[in-house]
């Protein structure tokens, strides 16, 4: 992993990779994958300053849920505005600590977290057409897999957009979930996510992420 001189979780391909918890033993786990802005906390467009951080209610819950059954619970996060130059990693760092002292503060944790910041108009070197690791594409998710030794076909994601449940779908998940809070209070999103579904990939619909508790796998199964 290539170091960032203050948080060292930049890795060779120029993305976020806290790892939070190493792998369990006894081979691999599904795992629950988050987005972040509009799922985790309320979007606040570009979020950039601690002070702005405000957990979504339920979100806590679920994570802590998660946590009991020994699901590793991963945010993968799109954050565009590293790329087009709106703030930078230490600010970014900033949010994320203010995250998991909320979190903390309710008795959850994450077990990593990745972010991408390339975007297609994005600044050199973060201007890229179609990265990888930028939603809908898996790579972030296939990055934790690697990571934390998870079983993908049998993970499930929240997000609020169809790109994050596209995410999911292409990383070969089991299924996500898509909530109306953030973006999803779209309908294009809405509407968009529930057309990823196919006879081997289901896609939920919830209000908010509060709703994964209502036995969203791999919480129930676990």
């Amino acid at each position: 992993m290539a170091g960032y001189p203050e948080f060292g979780f930049i890795d060779s391909d120029g993305i976020w990779a806290e790892i939070v918890t190493p792998p369990a033993a006894g081979g691999e786990r599904p795992a629950l994958f988050l987005d972040r802005d509009g799922v985790v906390i309320e979007e606040a467009g570009y979020l950039h300053r601690a002070g702005g951080v405000s957990l979504i209610p339920g979100a806590a819950e679920v994570i802590a849920e998660a946590n009991r059954a020994d699901v590793p619970v991963v945010v993968v996060t799109n954050q565009a505005g590293i790329g087009l130059g709106y703030y930078d990693w230490p600010q970014f760092a900033e949010v994320q600590d203010a995250i998991k002292r909320q979190l903390d503060r309710a008795g959850a944790y994450l077990s990593a977290v990745f972010a991408c910041p390339f975007h297609a108009d994005g600044r050199p070197p973060y201007r890229h057409g179609d990265h990888p690791c930028r939603k809908p594409n898996p790579g972030m998710l296939v990055k934790a897999a690697r990571a934390l030794d998870i079983d993908l076909p049998r993970s499930w994601l929240v997000g609020d957009r169809a790109i994050d449940v596209g995410a999911a779908r292409n990383a070969g998940c089991e299924g996500a979930m898509h909530v109306r809070s953030g973006h999803g209070v779209h309908e294009a999103e809405r509407q968009g996510a529930l057309a990823l579904a196919s006879g081997d990939f289901q896609v939920l619909t919830g209000e908010t992420i509060r709703d994964a508790l209502r036995g969203l796998p791999p919480i129930a199964a676990a």
